[in-house]
């Protein structure tokens, strides 16, 4: 097991004996802004090519508390602290003028960081050939988690990662658009080049384009830094997990996934996905688990495609029996539904859902690709269960090594979900 992974688990005493106060004089900022001077490109809804942009992390929604109001996302975020960024460099797309754009889901708008030159771009250090369309990059300013996860921040950020990976698939389905996600590359040189210094990491890349046979040079844009949470504190342990996972080993995923959905129907189910609070215990159907699961399971097409086991401990489904479920098959037998609960830190939603997933992987050297393909499948069940009128919830904190012994595995718990009615 990944050190780091080892050193971050939960377990009934650590969550009892490590617990901190929240300090809310140092909480991070939520969005990026860069300084007026800075050509912008506002989005509007009505524009599918403006709003294939705004589905990818856009704001649907306001949340408020007394003192305080949250900017609810495409994307579900632990925390609600959405560390991701994006930016995106569009090359031959009629509407836009080539160059890299800052994706601001605060201004719903794309911010214009370099005019792009005919023989230069991205692609050289993401070792592709020239691209016509779009290369959307993504990173974490990860001290918006860690100011309140602290340690275990790297697995978030890794996930929510994917969860905005996941968006961008969904906007790809509903403009017919096939992609590709690339988890190698020069990470040092993007991350120079986008001024990210130590508090940004850059994790993946994707294009959505036609590749050509022609090459580019190393673009000559040098962004100046923009601090993106407004305070910070170092996380050393988070910042060497990032050093040691950041050079993965190829293996190659080619086949795209092949979803049949009503698209209006589907569309609809992005703008309402939320996080959903607590279920009524009534039981979803045996159809609508079969369609969650051939959702979920359908190819990612990417660099590096890292082994994601999923469990499901199956709670209230008509015409299954209740147990641990994995691939078709039963591996234990019997109502654990008060199990999947206390496994999920004691949270309710975990025991009253219809099914409460485990999702397991055991790749270390590929830990960022196979943690942010953990969010790709999560986001997947976020929305196919909005789409057949159920909810879901992210779980990310669970008792990492009694759910491995529950599951009967060696390897790392990555990711907990529940969906239901």
């Amino acid at each position: 097991m990944l050190e780091y992974h080892a050193q971050t688990k939960h377990s009934y005493q650590s969550v009892r004996s490590k617990s901190h106060f929240m300090d809310w004089d140092h909480q991070p900022q939520h969005f990026k802004i860069y300084p007026n001077f800075y050509e912008r490109i506002s989005l509007e809804k009505h524009n599918p090519l403006h709003r294939f942009f705004i589905l990818i992390g856009g704001i649907t929604a306001q949340k408020s508390y007394p003192g305080v109001t949250y900017a609810l996302r495409t994307n579900p975020s632990a925390g609600a602290l959405y560390p991701t960024e994006g930016y995106v460099q569009i090359r031959g797309v009629e509407g836009f003028k080539d160059g890299i754009y800052h994706l601001s889901p605060s201004e719903s708008a794309l911010v214009l960081l370099y005019d792009l030159k005919e023989d230069e771009g991205v692609e050289s250090a993401l070792h592709v050939t020239k691209v016509t369309g779009f290369v959307f990059l993504f990173s974490a300013l990860y001290y918006r988690s860690s100011w309140k996860y602290r340690d275990r921040a790297l697995r978030y950020c890794l996930q929510d990662t994917g969860h905005m990976i996941g968006t961008l698939e969904a906007s790809c389905l509903l403009l017919d658009k096939t992609y590709r996600i690339l988890y190698d590359g020069d990470k040092e040189a993007l991350s120079e080049m986008f001024g990210m210094g130590t508090r940004e990491l850059y994790l993946s890349s994707v294009i959505v384009g036609e590749e050509s046979a022609l090459t580019c040079k190393a673009i000559q844009m040098h962004v100046p830094y923009v601090d993106g949470t407004g305070v910070f504190e170092q996380n050393t342990l988070v910042e060497e997990a990032y050093q040691q996972t950041m050079h993965p080993i190829q293996n190659v995923q080619h086949a795209m996934p092949k979803f049949t959905l009503d698209k209006e129907v589907f569309l609809k189910a992005i703008w309402k996905r939320r996080s959903i609070r607590e279920f009524t215990r009534a039981s979803m159907s045996e159809e609508a688990f079969k369609i969650v699961m051939d959702f979920i399971t359908e190819p990612i097409p990417s660099t590096v495609d890292e082994v994601v086991e999923i469990y499901a401990v199956i709670n209230r489904v008509e015409g299954m029996w209740q147990g641990l479920w994995k691939e078709g098959v039963y591996l234990k037998s019997g109502d654990f539904a008060s199990k999947a609960g206390y496994l999920c830190l004691e949270q309710a939603l975990g025991a009253h859902s219809g099914v409460t997933f485990f999702l397991v992987g055991e790749s270390e050297q590929n830990y960022q690709a196979m943690m942010q393909k953990a969010g790709i499948i999560g986001h997947r069940l976020y929305l196919i269960s909005e789409y057949l009128g159920l909810g879901c919830s992210g779980i990310g904190a669970y008792y990492d090594e009694e759910v491995a012994e529950f599951l009967q595995t060696q390897g790392m718990i990555l990711y907990a979900l529940a969906i239901g009615k």
